[in-house]
């Protein structure tokens, strides 16, 4: 069981650890290689956000990866460690990024999620997000993705 965790803002010294947990996350082919992560995270506007253990500071439970431009946000990826979810975790970072993400300006942010990852679309329906369309092929050339969008308001901030 899960005692406690904090928020930090991406350090350098974390990458590995993202980088593992998304591989445990997503399958092949799904999961980002060490390049394609290293470019999101670089990417003009974009912000990262890390969870950790508190009893165990060096243990990262989940991250986000936002980016924006203008009033326009995207979820680029939120990542939970398997036997973390469920437990609050998503939940934090997902808030904090939007609150973040309002600060900036932004009013809107959207993300995809594969039609067929159930607690994926449930997470985000719970969190307001909704199906704006249908992104066929998305995923390996042969998974749909749901095309979702949530609208900011200033209670974000």
């Amino acid at each position: 069981m899960l005692s406690s965790f904090s928020l930090h803002e991406f350090e350098a010294a974390d990458f590995d650890a993202l980088h593992e947990l998304d591989l445990a996350c997503y399958p092949p082919g799904i999961s980002y290689s060490r390049r394609t992560l290293k470019w999101f995270l670089a990417l003009r506007g974009a912000e990262c956000l890390v969870a950790k253990n508190e009893e165990n500071r060096t243990e990262v439970l989940g991250f986000i990866i936002a980016e924006c431009d203008g009033a326009s946000g995207h979820i680029i990826t939120l990542d939970v460690a398997p036997g973390t979810r469920r437990s609050g975790v998503g939940t934090a970072l997902l808030n904090e990024m939007e609150r973040r993400l309002a600060a900036r300006g932004v009013s809107r942010v959207e993300l995809e999620t594969a039609t067929t990852n159930e607690a994926g679309v449930a997470f985000w329906q719970h969190h307001g997000y909704r199906t704006h369309g249908v992104i066929p092929r998305y995923y390996l050339g042969r998974l749909d993705a749901f095309a979702m969008a949530k609208n900011l308001t200033n209670e974000a901030n």
